[in-house]
């Protein structure tokens, strides 16, 4: 529009500069050029009530998908916020799941300890606080111990006028030598309510819920043998919790249940001699001293640490031409009552000169629970066929013999040692 109304104004310069008034079709041109001018003033008018009206289209839109989004329902519970002076176990809030409570030492739950997402979509139980336990011991000590001191005094006349359950009762707490198994509550009043709680595997008891006996034995709970137990080998219980207790040779791991072995040959830590070899076992160590036979029959050489060669024999000498060409030495540590059948270690010819290649046992201690197939054209597998229970030491003799036309060509004896622990893990 502006560059319009410059137009029209250079547009009647220039005619009144060229042409006089009595010119009419210079009034025709400026008047043409107002119409022009109107028109467009007319189409920006429109174009602008055009583009409003799309924006409240727009904004329209976008408020109602908001509004949809807002009013779908959601498919977990609202996140929890975490006790002042404690924190939150658990990022998934989703129908079903749970979230776990703790305090900062000092401080005391004061409520549930683990809240589930319900069908609802709604927290179990209420929201829990942290409470300073001298603040607590402070407000609850006078009327706990009162209750406490009675209901022990109702404890012995109890056990005094019983026959039936006076050896159960007998080991009740009296108020002149409370058991640890035996505690008060810790009690909480608030807006004329009062809530009382336990310590972790302490049980609430009394007329007025303000003592805590019977201390859970978690151990007992989940013993070794049953699934999901504590401890992979010693549980130990403790007044309201437990700890596991890992045999010599092993650490305690991350998760305080599991043991993990320690590698004395690694670490250093074995009493081995320099002439003698470190093996780890599960929970120890072994020292072994590797030695080539001494016969009558034929010489060896110790050709590395774990093997020996024999010497070349005279010729004719038979006997000689019997004896293992070469001794190689293994160790072997397992675990306690291991699976079977399983295989164990695997003998391979690096090449066959003859045209017959034989596995089979020549000998060792706790020949029973081995035997030795072939598994292929060049190699042999010395098998566990019956599980061993720890701790025991066990040897195998596995001979690889080479033929050709049913003549004995050499004899390879491999002697696998098998260290079992005591220990099934």
């Amino acid at each position: 529009q502006l560059i319009i109304s410059l137009l029209l104004y250079s547009l009647s310069s220039e005619v009144s500069l060229s042409c006089p008034q009595e010119c009419p079709s210079t009034h025709d041109l400026l008047n043409s050029l107002r119409q022009v001018e109107k028109m467009l003033a007319l189409h920006e008018t429109s174009y602008q009530q055009g583009l409003r009206s799309l924006r409240k289209k727009i904004n329209a839109l976008h408020n109602s998908t908001m509004a949809f989004f807002k009013n779908k329902s959601p498919s977990s519970c609202p996140k929890p916020d975490p006790p002042a002076n404690g924190r939150r176990l658990g990022r998934v809030f989703a129908m079903g799941h749970e979230v776990h409570f703790l305090c900062k030492p000092g401080y005391e739950l004061i409520g549930p300890r683990t809240r589930v997402c319900l069908e609802s979509l709604k927290w179990s139980g209420q929201q829990p606080m942290c409470r300073s336990e001298s603040h607590t011991r402070l407000n609850s000590t006078a009327n706990s111990l009162a209750s406490f001191s009675s209901a022990a005094s109702s404890f012995a006349a109890l056990s005094a006028s019983s026959t039936t359950t006076s050896s159960s009762l007998a080991s009740s707490p009296t108020p002149s030598s409370p058991s640890s198994s035996v505690r008060p509550s810790n009690c909480t009043h608030f807006l004329g309510s009062t809530h009382c709680t336990c310590d972790v595997g302490f049980t609430i008891s009394g007329r007025d819920n303000n003592i805590c006996t019977a201390d859970i034995d978690e151990c007992h709970l989940f013993p070794l043998a049953q699934p999901g137990r504590l401890c992979i080998h010693q549980c130990v219980n403790t007044p309201g919790s437990f700890h596991c207790v890992c045999p010599p040779g092993y650490s305690l791991s991350r998760d305080g249940r599991s043991c993990t072995d320690i590698d004395e040959c690694e670490n250093l830590s074995h009493n081995c001699t320099a002439d003698r070899l470190c093996v780890n076992t599960f929970g120890g160590f072994k020292c072994v001293t590797v030695k080539c036979p001494k016969t009558k029959n034929a010489t060896y050489i110790k050709t590395s640490p774990m093997r020996c060669e024999r010497n070349p024999c005279m010729f004719g000498d038979k006997a000689c031409t019997q004896a293992p060409n070469s001794i190689s030495f293994h160790f072997l540590a397992v675990v306690s009552n291991m699976s079977a059948p399983r295989v164990l270690f695997r003998v391979s010819a690096a090449r066959v000169l003859g045209d017959t290649l034989r596995f089979g046992l020549a000998g060792g201690r706790g020949r029973g629970h081995f035997s030795v197939q072939r598994s292929g054209r060049q190699t042999g597998t010395l098998l566990l066929v019956t599980s061993i229970n720890g701790p025991a030491t066990l040897e195998a003799e596995v001979e690889m013999s080479e033929l050709e036309n049913n003549t004995l060509l050499g004899r390879y004896l491999t002697k696998v040692t098998l260290f079992v622990s005591p220990y099934m893990f």
